[in-house]
């Protein structure tokens, strides 16, 4: 009779698993369709999250980590050159089965959008699911690395958060200024990382950065635009005159990101390129909190940084870049 498996060795496994998928990332793909949820739905709306908010963020959960094996997969033969110690050029994980799990998760996620949809009664939410996984398949086996890969992946991220957006009402058209300035923001991250595992083209990088700010500037003005269109649904928690001072805040944030791309832009090593990218990807979910903050007041604010953790402590298991 055959063994079960020690403890080391399927722990071992399970981290192998969890670098595949880059656990802390998944925080940030929790984040932004739970953000897009709550800004739609407006300020006290929720005590709690209702069913089809679950079902975005698992939606979108599945979608994220499908799409990172698979970038795996695809990625094989570049990863023994470049990057030999991950799961799957290492041989901790077999080739085969990952390209089933990323398969797998991608149908998953497509899946748990048509219950949204089929829970609110509208077709947005599937329709948008259907995309997204068609838009991450769509980078990995072939924009990615080409000239058009970080507007793809740009728009993956936009999708992301427009699917809690439609999974909670309908957004009126500048809070759709919010996920096409995430949107360019990722794009700005994905070319700043393009070299990030060798020296670094230092006007590639700074373009980059340019791109990320400009990202900023487009989402972070839409509270402005709803408030001035006088939206009925706009936050009780910006109308009280804290403009100004939610907008030290937003400015506040996209100084330090912008300034760690700046230390790798002087200085175009590895490190400090993936330190950048590695924050730029975090302050993802410090972004989404800040919006939440400006729609949503407080308590949902917290809500979404509380996803942080996730993040801090999954990169002790799993490089976010």
């Amino acid at each position: 009779m055959t063994q079960s498996p020690s403890k080391p060795v399927l722990m071992s496994s399970l981290v192998n698993w969890l670098q595949l998928i880059r656990l802390p990332n998944l925080a940030t793909a929790a984040a932004d369709p739970l953000a897009g949820f709550l800004v739609v739905g407006g300020f006290g709306t929720y005590s709690s999250l209702p069913l089809v908010g679950w079902l975005v963020i698992a939606s979108s959960l599945c979608l994220y980590a499908g799409g990172m094996v698979q970038n795996d997969v695809v990625d094989f033969e570049i990863d023994h050159v470049e990057r030999p110690f991950r799961p799957l050029p290492s041989g901790r994980v077999s080739r085969e089965v990952a390209g089933l799990v990323a398969g797998s998760l991608l149908v998953f996620g497509v899946a748990f959008a048509c219950v949204a949809s089929a829970y609110v009664n509208k077709m947005a939410p599937a329709c948008l699911g259907v995309t997204l996984a068609a838009a991450i398949c769509c980078y990995n086996r072939y924009a990615k690395g080409t000239r058009w890969g970080p507007m793809v992946m740009g728009g993956c991220r936009s999708l992301n958060w427009s699917l809690g957006m439609v999974a909670a009402g309908s957004p009126s058209l500048p809070m759709w200024m919010i996920p096409c300035g995430v949107g360019v923001y990722v794009g700005g991250i994905t070319l700043f990382a393009h070299d990030e595992v060798s020296t670094g083209s230092r006007k590639k990088l700074f373009f980059g950065a340019f791109i990320m700010l400009l990202g900023l500037i487009l989402s972070g003005s839409s509270p402005l635009f709803v408030m001035e269109m006088k939206q009925p649904e706009f936050s009780i928690w910006l109308t009280e005159g804290r403009l100004i001072m939610w907008y030290a805040l937003w400015v506040v944030l996209g100084f330090y990101i912008l300034a760690r791309c700046g230390q790798a832009v002087m200085n175009p090593v590895p490190h400090r390129m993936q330190a950048a990218v590695g924050n730029a990807i975090m302050s993802i979910i410090t972004l989404d909190a800040v919006m939440v903050l400006a729609f949503c007041g407080e308590q949902w604010a917290v809500v979404v940084l509380a996803l942080l953790v996730w993040f801090v402590l999954g990169r002790r298991l799993a490089a976010a870049t």
